[in-house]
């Protein structure tokens, strides 16, 4: 498959785009003012601890507390990449929601994890039973203590970040656990020759007591020197982090901040599975040269420098593409279609067949725009970064033998994905419940905002509607015989729609009520919305007498 990454920067954004055999699979947008926090190191301040829910709220210095799980305290497993979280989407409760149990302030002889800090904050080593038992995190953390925490998740919706206090370190080639006590290879590597080789090889190079290791999948290959480099690297790096720790003097504090979106996507994806990267900034050429020339020479000549006058991703087709990203409808190859409406529990994916209907064999028809939508939704998936719980509704199909395809095709392109999914089985209603690790918010959550029209919802009343609701205003207005002359002032589709549907009945209530009655168009109300004016002075009194 063709793989090539696109950087396009600028001084208020820069944007990744990765195309897979010429079509757009990620996108990543990338803004001063919403910098992403996953894999920043702070050193928190125990808010609360809630032992009710096994976990803890953290004041990292943001506007929301940080959201500690229990099992956030453990070591992870010993070939899991620390960098890749659960696969399904855990709700974190608000702070001022979940019921906490304050903690006495006074640590003195709780339990401590390795993570937490003491009075000098030197972590110390706790033993984890081979259980992977939850520890209680009300002997662990007391409210008012410290510990370093990584953030795992960034704020989405009203629900604060989450944290782990495993932190972890990523190089190129491996990835640094101060805190645990293995070397574990990635399982994306399959050989187990391979793996055992590579474990010892790096078991080798760690000092003794330093933390344990993750062998990342782009390690396959690589020589002892180029660990031997990484390890002294990240090694050194920990001990900037503890140093600024110890000097640190009040928490919360920003400890270690995570490589920008461009760097970290160089040190995490390019690799020899890339065919080009093109970048459009003389600036971030060199300094990915540089970079390069240090971990990975080979790979130096993949790395282009765009310098034609045609926008990089106009010359690719990729902000024709990123316009449809915001649409609900995407329209398959086939005739058919699928329809992606986001919602607060979950994101729901509906499969039509559109204008294909086949030929003669009805099952047939739904088999092939079942496995195209297949391909499609895990595209989109990537695509939009939609995460959490995801339900997509298939066509309805009577051969279990066609729904188990369905789901291979489906489950083969997740595959493809960096965040973590799961797809559990086609049920005969031909719905697919999944999960899709979500770090943070979507790009339809993070690039738009909520319409002032409809307020989130989509719709609007009718202008039918708006009249009726006028017409009930002014009748309750008439009934409190304050007024003497009104002004109804609404949008000019209500207008038209009263002159051309209704001309008779703003007359008919003057008559009725012996109260003047003028209406006046303003383009700056919006289509569903009036105001009722008192006249003369020109006072709203709408909220007086407007109740539906």
């Amino acid at each position: 498959m063709k793989r090539e990454i696109l950087i396009t920067s600028g001084p208020r954004e820069s944007r990744v785009a990765i195309l897979e055999d010429d079509r757009l699979a990620e996108l990543m947008v990338d803004r001063p003012d919403h910098r992403r926090i996953v894999g920043d190191i702070y050193l928190g301040r125990v808010d609360a601890v809630l032992p009710g829910i096994q976990a803890a709220f953290v004041d990292i210095g943001l506007e929301k507390s940080a959201f500690l799980h229990a099992s956030d305290l453990l070591e992870p497993d010993e070939d899991e990449d620390p960098s890749e979280e659960d696969e399904h989407d855990e709700e974190i409760p608000d702070q001022e929601s979940a019921e906490a149990t304050p903690a006495n302030g006074d640590d003195q002889g709780a339990k401590r994890s390795p993570r937490l800090g003491n009075g000098n904050n030197e972590p110390r080593q706790r033993e984890v039973s081979s259980r992977k038992a939850l520890p209680d995190i009300g002997e662990i953390l007391k409210k008012g203590q410290t510990l370093p925490v990584q953030v795992t998740k960034e704020p989405i919706n009203t629900k604060g970040c989450r944290v782990t206090a495993q932190i972890s370190l990523p190089g190129r080639f491996l990835v640094y656990m101060p805190y645990a006590s293995r070397v574990g290879v990635s399982r994306k590597i399959e050989s187990r020759e391979q793996r055992a080789k590579l474990r010892e090889m790096v078991t080798k190079l760690l000092p003794e007591d330093a933390g344990g290791m993750i062998v990342r999948t782009v390690a396959e290959g690589v020589t002892e020197d180029h660990f031997q480099r990484e390890v002294e690297s990240l090694l050194s790096q920990w001990r900037k982090i503890k140093k600024k720790q110890f000097y640190v003097r009040k928490a919360p504090a920003l400890l270690q901040r995570e490589a920008s979106l461009t760097r970290g996507l160089i040190r995490d994806l390019f690799s020899d599975k890339v065919d080009a990267l093109w970048v459009d900034s003389k600036e971030m050429y060199h300094e990915v040269e540089q970079y390069l020339e240090q971990v990975d020479p080979e790979l130096v000549g993949r790395v282009k420098l765009y310098t034609e006058s045609v926008p990089l991703f106009d010359k690719f087709g990729i902000e024709a593409e990123i316009k449809k990203v915001f649409n609900p409808r995407v329209e398959l190859s086939t005739g058919g279609s699928l329809v992606i409406q986001p919602t607060e529990a979950l994101v729901s994916i509906d499969v039509n067949t559109g204008r294909y209907t086949g030929k003669k064999d009805p099952e047939k028809t739904i088999l092939r725009t079942n496995i195209e939508a297949a391909r499609e939704i895990a595209r989109q998936l990537r695509l939009r970064d939609l995460g959490g719980i995801i339900v997509c509704d298939f066509i309805d199909m009577e051969s279990r033998g066609n729904r188990d395809k369905v789901l291979l095709e489906l489950r083969a392109h997740l595959g493809r994905d960096r965040a973590r999914t799961k797809a559990l089985a086609v049920s005969d209603l031909g719905l697919v419940e999944m999960t899709r690790q979500r770090v943070r918010s979507s790009l339809w959550a993070s690039m738009t905002m909520e319409c002032p029209h409809c307020r989130g919802s989509g719709r609007v009343f009718t202008p039918e509607v708006v009249v009726r609701r006028i017409e009930r205003t002014l009748k309750r207005c008439a009934l409190e015989k304050r007024e003497k002359t009104v002004c109804v002032r609404t949008h000019p589709e209500v207008v038209l729609y009263l002159r051309e549907e209704e001309p008779k009945l703003l007359a008919g209530l003057t008559k009725a009520s012996g109260m003047e009655v003028e209406l006046r168009d303003d383009p700056t109300i919006n289509p569903d919305e009036f105001k009722l004016m008192s006249r003369p002075g020109g006072r709203d009194v709408t909220e007086l007498y407007a109740v539906a």
